[in-house]
């Protein structure tokens, strides 16, 4: 490994991997009937933390603490122009593949694309300006969505290239991965990444400001989801009736990117899974926190040997990017048909590709595609 890379973030990156592979293959259901620990924890967890770490990740390619500024900044942030656009052509090509999933990577593209906007900010206008996102981005969504044709598939492909400004629509606001709302969770990690995540301190404070931040928005939500009316009225426009905590079962699973287009303006009460309004936002950025906070303070108690074998068995973590879309691939019937709770076999593989890369200490084949074009482009820019 390299001596400055901070292993704690690909272990942070290996464990929002395995939490999206769980949410697609996991069993939904236990024996009880209720929404099983495989889907309820990593539910709505698991891709938010992916994108507070691109946000880190962009923080980390364009300065760390110090952002990079001129001619400098020009040929990176070209560069990562050019990462973000492959990524979200691969995921208009992963949209092909017959997997049933909706596939996050065009989404991460574009909103990788957009926080470049930003990478001029130091940590507390970054911050600032994420928690500033975080209650305003669903607002807007609130009252632009009903404006726009609703999504029109789970995964965008080439073929919606056709229609680009439905595309764009879906992927800003009516999509399962929402960038508006989401940049909020880039804008998060941006500001982490510009922090000395090295120092105990920091790693203590980002793991416990986390978990305040996600145990306040959930008491928060049901606090004024609990007044007389509010519930039942939510539950009416599902078709169904109760109060707060039938509301909260029947939104458990997922909302699928958005609250009902339309819908009560309270419905941005609610901390369901893939809903992207305020108290969703809030409760799994702080659980993104928590998550990269303890990861860094673990492996960082850690010694030489026992954070190399940490870093082979966590390997997946430096190749996301590959294993997510095998995983993709292997949803398909053709490569392995559906069976029920599959989640360890799925993982024990991109378990052991990672490994078998990191120790032989090689970068997976797609992250090497995309960064060599990367590096070319920011080469061409600095001469």
């Amino acid at each position: 490994m390299s001596p400055t890379r901070l292993v704690g973030l690909d272990v942070a990156r290996c464990v929002a991997l395995l939490g999206m592979v769980a949410t697609h293959v996991a069993d939904d259901h236990g024996p009880d009937g209720r929404l099983a620990i495989g889907q309820w924890l990593p539910g709505g967890r698991a891709s938010a933390l992916f994108a507070v770490l691109a946000g880190v990740s962009l923080a980390l390619m364009t300065g760390g603490r110090r952002p990079v500024a001129g001619r400098e900044r020009a040929a990176r942030s070209a560069g990562l122009a050019v990462r973000a656009l492959l990524v979200a052509a691969l995921g208009l090509l992963l949209g092909l593949a017959d997997s049933g999933l909706a596939v996050i990577l065009t989404y991460y593209g574009l909103l990788f694309l957009c926080g470049l906007a930003f990478v001029g900010l130091r940590a507390p206008a970054a911050l600032a300006l994420g928690a500033g996102w975080l209650v305003l981005a669903p607002v807007v969504s609130q009252v632009v969505r009903p404006e726009l044709a609703p999504r029109g598939f789970d995964s965008p492909t080439f073929a919606q290239l056709a229609d680009p400004g439905r595309l764009l629509g879906e992927l800003a606001l009516t999509g399962y991965y929402p960038v508006l709302p989401w940049l909020a969770y880039l804008l998060v990690g941006l500001g982490i990444g510009r922090l000395d995540l090295s120092r105990r301190a920091v790693q203590l404070g980002l793991a416990g400001a986390g978990a305040v931040l996600a145990a306040l928005a959930v008491v928060g939500s049901r606090l004024l989801l609990a007044r007389p009316g509010v519930a039942g009225g939510l539950l009416e426009e599902l078709g169904r009736t109760g109060g707060a905590e039938e509301l909260r079962r029947a939104t458990e699973p997922s909302m699928y990117g958005g609250t009902p287009v339309g819908g009560s303006w309270d419905w941005l009460l609610v901390v369901a899974p893939h809903s992207s309004t305020p108290f969703d936002l809030a409760h799994t950025t702080g659980t993104a926190l928590l998550v990269v906070g303890s990861c860094l303070l673990v492996v960082g108690l850690l010694g030489d040997v026992a954070e190399r074998v940490v870093a082979i068995v966590f390997g997946a973590g430096t190749m996301t990017l590959t294993l997510y879309s095998l995983h993709v691939l292997l949803r398909t019937e053709a490569l392995w048909p559906p069976d029920d709770d599959a989640f360890v076999p799925h993982a024990l593989v991109l378990l052991a590709i990672g490994a078998g890369f990191v120790a032989l200490g090689r970068r997976g084949p797609v992250e090497r595609l995309v960064g060599a074009a990367s590096d070319r482009v920011g080469d061409l820019v600095r001469r």
